[in-house]
């Protein structure tokens, strides 16, 4: 009997061994655990940094966060420029320019006698968005103010550029250029070019383009002659030097005021503004009162303005 006593006191003491390991191995699991969850390391059931798959999780949620941080961002920058230049509503936002360009055709009453295979002449774009279209003439007046502007304000525009006003400050169109803008074509001396010999014409037009590609390193494929007059050599010169539209316009703008080509003094998806490269010296306020005056009279009608090469 004592023999069977001593061995259950060996099954007993044994039993209290192996419960003793199990509590100690279930402790270090537990404590293992938690150290996951609260230590430096990625919470349990992510990969740790470095781990395969990482760098996967982590970025999922984040992406649409960074996306709408950004666009947050961007209306702060447009809300804060728009009362640092004094606009009296924040610009609205273009679209995404189309995948595909319009097709773009003369306007009707504007064309010339076998034309039908030459640049298109016409006042506004074919689209069904709510966008016009901002274009500035010659280059006399070179403020360095709107360079800021309109770069702060994030306005897309055009420039036409005429040599005889251009010439004494490339450097200021090419700062321009480098902002984004598109140098185009406004003949080198800026003369009514339908009383001109088919010779004057090609100097005039070809000579701008020449210029063009010299100084600012592109050949325009837009031009626009100046008061708008054309004739049919006119279209055929410039398309022989790399022309492939002339845009002319459908608003005018001013510091004080618009002027407007259609009977019901309005604009309309796709309209061409048109303004001048001018100062105090020749109308009634600086360029940065003219951008003021456009852009409360586009954004009011609830125009945004689009960039004119994203769609000729």
């Amino acid at each position: 009997m004592q023999l069977v006593r001593q061995n259950d006191k060996n099954i007993t003491k044994r039993h209290r061994t192996v419960c003793a390991a199990l509590v100690a191995l279930l402790a270090a699991a537990v404590a293992s655990g938690c150290a996951a969850e609260s230590g430096d390391g990625a919470a349990r059931g992510k990969p740790a940094a470095g781990q395969p798959g990482a760098a996967a999780q982590a970025g999922q949620a984040p992406a649409v966060d960074t996306r709408a941080e950004r666009l947050k961002r961007e209306q702060a920058a447009r809300v804060a420029a728009a009362k640092k230049w004094g606009l009296a509503e924040v610009p609205l936002a273009a679209p995404a320019p189309p995948a595909v360009k319009p097709r773009i055709t003369t306007r009707e009453g504007f064309e010339v006698e076998g034309g039908e295979e030459l640049p298109p002449v016409f006042t506004t774009v074919p689209t069904k968005e709510r966008i016009v279209f901002l274009t500035m003439d010659d280059g006399a007046e070179k403020d360095p103010e709107l360079l800021r502007m309109m770069t702060e304000l994030k306005i897309p525009y055009s420039a036409f550029l005429s040599d005889y006003v251009v010439s004494d400050n490339y450097g200021y169109f090419k700062e321009m250029q480098a902002r984004g803008v598109t140098l185009s074509n406004h003949t080198l001396n800026h003369r009514y070019l339908p009383g001109l010999s088919k010779a004057d014409q090609r100097r005039e037009i070809c000579g701008e383009q020449d210029e063009i590609e010299k100084y600012f390193g592109k050949r325009p494929t837009l031009f626009r002659p100046p008061y708008g007059n054309y004739n049919r050599d006119t279209l055929r010169i410039a398309q022989s030097c790399g022309v492939k539209a002339v845009p002319l316009w459908n608003a005018e703008a001013f510091p004080d005021r618009m002027e407007w080509r259609e009977w019901d003094r309005d604009l309309h998806p796709g309209d061409i503004i048109l303004t001048h490269f001018r100062g105090r010296a020749n109308w009634k306020g600086s360029m940065a009162d003219m951008v003021r005056q456009v852009m409360k009279t586009i954004t009011d009608k609830g125009y945004a303005v689009a960039r004119l090469e994203d769609y000729v």
